[in-house]
This record gives C-alpha cells, structure tokens and sequence, in this order.
C-alpha cells in the first residue's frame, strides 16, 4: 500500500511539472508573433554566353535566354530577391524585434500578422554585434505584444517554447527545454539559451517564451550539418536583448562602455608567477590612448573588480563594461606589484572607439647582446635592424627576438613560436639575455615557480608564464 501512495505521488509531481498542453499558451501568444518577408534587389550575372555551334537548333534558345536577362543597353537586368523570417511585437504602437540578418540590406520588409493583415516596416536600429534589429510599424488599432521575461532565472531543464516561420510555414510552434544557459557562439557579447525546441530557417527573429508566455530569448542560430533542425538552437537571452532595444528606440544605435585596454584571461601558472591567490580577473596587455590610460591603468595589471562587481575572466569584464553606462566614472580594483589598486575611469564610448589604433608597448633597457643564447627553452637574440625590418618591429620597440624554440619544451607548448618578441619579464621591461636572467633570479628567490613573459606578435601583446622548474 505504501509503494503505491509513493507511485502515485511521484506521478502526481511529474505531471504537475510537465504540462497536458501547451495550447493555452499558444493560443494567447500567436497574435504578437509575426512572420517578415524582406525584398532586395541584387544585380543579375547573367554569366559568359555559352558555346553553342553555329546553326545549332539550341542557338535561339540561349540568345533569347540573354536576352531576357539583359536591358536595352545590353547591361544585366536587376532582379528582386525575397527572404523569410520571424518576429514579435514588444509595444501596441507597433515596435517589432528581430534579428539584423533578417533585415539587413532590405529595400522592403512586410509584417504579416497572425490575423493575416500585413503592413510595410521601417528599420529603428540595428545591432549587428548582438544580431538584434528594431522595427516599427503604424498600426491603425493598438497590437496585441508580448512583454520580456528576466533570462537569468531561466534554469537547464527548463520548458520553453519557440514560435516564427520555419521554412514559410508561418505560425509554427514547437517546445522543448533549456538545454544549456551561458552559451558563446562568435560575438563579444554572446549570451545564448541553448534549445532542443525545434528551430529551422525562417524561425530567425522569433521568440522564444517560458510557459507564462514572456519572452526569454531571440531564436537566431542552429547547429547543423544539414541546415534542418537537430536539437540544438540558440536564442539570444532576453536580458541582452532588452538593453540593446532600450538604446535602439532611444538613439537609433547602440551606445556601449568603452574601458580602452587589451586583456586576456589568467591561467593558473600565471597566477603563481604574479602572486594572485586564484586564477581570476582580466590580465591588461596593451593601453592604447584613452580612459584606462588617463586614469593610470598599465599593461601587466590584473583587473580584479569593476565598479563594485568582481571580474571573472575577460568574457564576464567585456560584458560589464559594455552594459555600463557611456561616461560613467567607475572605480576599478587592479593587482599590481603583488597588491591591489584602487582607480577612477571615466568610461568611453565602444562604437567611436572600435577604429582606434592600439598603442604600442615601448622597451627600455641596455643595448643587447649581439650573441644569440638558450635560455628557458628558447633561442633568444637582440632586435638587429634585419629583425626589425622582417618583423615590421616600430623603432620603440625593443626586447628579445624568439630565434627557435624547443618544441619540447613548456614554452612550445603555451604557444611560443619564432619572431615572437619578448619584451617584458616579471612585469619589467627587458631589453637583453642579461636582464631576462636578472628577472628570472629574482623571481626564483621571491619563491615562486613560474616567470610571467609579454610577448608580442604581429604588434598583438599576450602574457604567457613559463615554468621555472624544468
């Protein structure tokens, strides 16, 4: 009797978590969802007339096929291209999400509703970073919407359903569950939920809702070895998609936080060699003119807090940064000479700031030794003029030139190869064999296991730590 109470209960349970149908759902969300049909026009290649012997009874087949495809001036004809995708309706005064594939590069986009009305489109904004596109259309009677969800809260195993226009067949629902959450796709500012809800083409810009009918995602890419569906869609999470439509209704564009550093992340060994307590933060490469170097930010500094938030890898900081506010002065915690720092930045503008040209990290030190050595499983020898002139070296820049590296050694494996330039040891400047060996002394006699190098590579800087030990 007891085993049977147990059975009925776990079965009660289950199905109070899994729903009878989602028809309810479906029913109360179809009229906010919209299916976009665009229209380009693109130039025609009518291609090289074809060979086709003289008398041939094809001959006036092909001349007329030319022909049909060419204007009066013999100049290829334009033609109209048309392309599907999927939306929804976030304002009764007719704002409409999507994605930016969908629209970019239009002449023409049509919003056919659920009711089968179909009204003409203007582009607000795009995003193409985030893949997001802002339209409006001019409604005669307020539209039914759909309101965003908060995607954070959103857990694996969760049931979603995603609604558009897989393959021109409009209106199309299907369901599944979160699969993944945090998911990175290309983007700096990726935050995909990974779905096994059916996606296909056509369902690009469409939503995807949690079962009280809020929006938590932007369906806009699948993973495919044939261009159909196997279980395996992304949505773009719905707490980046509201900032960026925020700012797209407001100033048509984006408007990002700019800090104006080169970072990456902190391996383990690299945190030994610095004296850090764990592999965290965000290790600054480069300043290039701008905020961080107003403020007094410098290369070998791990960023460790952001305006009051601790930095978890380079990922998380690029995203704090970008969904801070353009001008806000903000107070940045770094790690520098084995303790921290705290400094002000008053944060600039990404979209301006995308085009500048990043500083170059200039070397100090004595005149190097003309003598190639082996040193930590590297072949090391001075910049000579030959070098910098083969390795587009500025005159500022100077250090060790990697000649040959052991590859197998710890330093081929961290990634060091020949014309790589070394020009930092121990987050000091080096500018011989004799000062690389200094540094090494001293880091061996502070206790520590690792020696921290930045290296630089067509002009990119990277910090790389290397194994004492060995």
């Amino acid at each position: 009797m007891a085993l049977a109470i147990m059975l009925l209960l776990v079965q009660s349970i289950t199905a109070a978590a899994r729903p009878d149908s989602f028809a309810d759902l479906a029913e109360r969300i179809s009229p906010a969802v919209v299916n976009i049909t665009t229209s380009t026009v693109v130039e025609t290649n009518v291609g090289p007339n074809p060979i086709v012997p003289e008398g041939s009874p094809f001959e006036d087949f092909f001349r007329e096929f030319q022909d049909r495809n060419r204007g009066a001036d013999g100049t290829p004809r334009p033609r109209r291209s048309s392309a599907l995708g999927s939306g929804f309706v976030i304002s009764e005064d007719g704002y409409i999400v999507t994605n930016n594939h969908v629209i970019e590069s239009a002449d023409e986009i049509i919003i056919e509703f659920f009711s089968g009305k179909e009204l003409e489109a203007k582009v607000i904004g795009t995003d193409p970073t985030t893949d997001i596109a802002l339209l409006k259309v001019e409604a005669d009677v307020p539209l039914d919407y759909v309101s965003f969800g908060d995607s954070d809260i959103m857990r694996v195993g969760d049931w979603v359903v995603a609604m558009g226009n897989p393959l021109g067949q409009g209106f199309s629902v299907s369901a599944g569950i979160v699969s993944a959450r945090n998911r990175a796709l290309s983007g700096t500012y990726d935050d995909y939920i990974q779905t096994d809800a059916a996606i296909n083409r056509g369902n690009s810009g469409g939503p995807l809702f949690n079962l009280d009918g809020e929006v938590v995602g932007v369906n806009t890419a699948i993973l495919s070895p044939n261009g159909g569906s196997i279980g395996i869609g992304f949505s773009m999470a719905s707490n980046v998609v509201t900032r960026v439509v925020t700012q797209l209704k407001e100033f048509g564009e984006t408007r990002r936080g700019w800090l104006g550093v080169r970072i990456q992340d902190v391996t383990p060994d690299m945190a030994e060699a610095m004296g850090l307590e764990k592999a965290a933060g965000a290790m600054v490469t480069d300043v290039p003119d701008g905020p961080s170097k107003e403020a007094g930010i410098k290369a070998g500094d791990v960023i460790i807090d952001f305006d009051g938030q601790e930095v978890a890898d380079t990922r998380g900081l690029v995203r704090q940064v970008g969904n801070t506010q353009v001008g806000k002065a903000v107070r940045i915690v770094v790690f520098r000479d084995g303790k921290t720092q705290t400094l002000k930045v008053t944060l600039g503008r990404r979209e301006q700031a995308e085009g500048a040209v990043p500083a170059v990290q200039s070397g100090e030190g004595a005149e190097p030794q003309v003598k190639p050595q082996e040193m930590l499983g590297l072949t090391l020898g001075p910049v000579t003029e030959e070098l910098r002139e083969q390795l587009s070296l500025g005159d500022e820049v100077s250090g060790l030139v990697v000649l040959d590296v052991d590859e197998t050694g710890d330093a081929y494996e961290k990634g060091l190869r020949a014309g790589d330039v070394i020009t930092e040891a121990g987050q000091h400047k080096i500018g011989s064999v004799a000062e690389l060996e200094e540094r090494i002394s001293a880091v061996k006699e502070a206790g520590r296991k690792s020696l921290l190098l930045l290296v630089r590579r067509a002009g990119e800087p990277r910090f790389v730590a290397l194994n004492l030990e060995e």
